[in-house]
């Protein structure tokens, strides 16, 4: 199997990426369906070798910002750790809602729900519960990959100047 970078949704390319690619992993170092996080200053991003080649996104969870790299893996779809929403690399959208309901990207409210064989989760109204109505999840932001003798390249974001 070679390794190559995964199309990504060109709308949904990181603004501001500059034209210089950096490595951050070798190729050997990402088996496929495997993935890890790389920082650089204060940029967090997840690596995924999937099914449709290499992806990189930010390391954060598009509802809450929990660790993407910390939950699993399954193809194309990563499930986060937190609040068991799963989410599609190759399109950027959600698969499954998280628990807690909230908005989709599109601006649709989904409910909360509770997993298979658990009691189901009590929303008591108030602030929390208002803020969970109107908590969007939004769509993952793409860093573009290359694959350049067997190492990773992905292009950042160009650090902002020191004032």
């Amino acid at each position: 199997m070679s390794t190559k970078a995964a199309p990504y949704p060109e709308h949904l390319v990181a603004a501001g990426v500059g034209a210089a690619f950096e490595t951050v992993l070798d190729v050997a170092d990402l088996p496929p369906g495997s993935m890890r996080r790389v920082t650089r200053g204060d940029l967090d991003i997840l690596v995924a070798h999937t099914p449709d080649g290499v992806v990189a996104v930010d390391d954060r969870c598009p509802h809450m910002s929990a660790p993407l790299s910390i939950g699993t893996l399954d193809g194309c779809v990563v499930a986060c750790p937190l609040h068991e929403g799963t989410f599609d690399l190759a399109s950027g959208n959600p698969v499954q809602m998280p628990t807690t309901g909230g908005l989709d990207p599109d601006g649709r409210y989904h409910p909360t729900w509770s997993t298979a064989g658990r009691e189901p989760k009590v929303d008591p109204p108030g602030l929390k519960a208002e803020a969970r109505r109107l908590t969007r999840v939004r769509r993952f932001r793409y860093y573009p990959v290359r694959i350049v003798d067997g190492r990773i390249e992905i292009a950042l974001p160009e650090a902002p100047d020191a004032p």
